[in-house]
């Protein structure tokens, strides 16, 4: 467990429009939507940098995210009702190939700019399987998280 670090959303568009933040695990080059072994180093052992070939993972959706007592604080020249954090009722998988949206403003609410913020202590949660691999010294499980702002409710 963890505590999600507070982020701000800034709309300075003027338009009202609303908008949408969402998180999904990244895939491609050099990427893994989940958690996967990684060398951060030029080499380790007989690894070379980057994620291991055919190494340990962690199944899809072993990170969540709860919004529980985190909310939207407006800063300065803010206008429009507070955005929303989506998590609160259960927690979100962040880490699959799927986005999931973790805040929102409705039509003429969140504008200006709004802090996220007050995360607990367990905010961020990660299960592991008992038959988690221990790696090498040096080897870490890392897992690449896309955030996207789009605009609309």
């Amino acid at each position: 467990n963890t505590t999600m670090t507070n982020f701000a959303v800034a709309d300075a568009t003027g338009s009202g429009a609303g908008w949408n933040v969402t998180v999904n695990g990244q895939s491609g080059s050099e990427k893994s939507a989940v958690f996967a072994q990684y060398c951060p180093n030029a080499t380790c052992g007989s690894d070379s940098k980057g994620y291991i070939p055919s190494g340990a993972t962690l199944p899809a959706n072993s990170l969540t995210l709860s919004s529980t007592g985190a909310s939207f604080v407006a800063q300065k020249e803010s206008t429009g009702t507070a955005p929303e954090l989506k998590c609160t009722a259960s927690a979100c998988n962040v880490d699959s190939a799927s986005a999931v949206k973790i805040a929102s403003a409705a039509a003429s609410a969140g504008m200006g700019t709004w802090l996220a913020e007050k995360w607990s202590a367990s905010s961020l949660t990660l299960t592991t399987p008992t038959t988690l691999k221990a790696l090498k010294n040096e080897e870490v499980y890392r897992v690449n998280l896309l955030w996207t702002l789009s605009t609309g409710p």
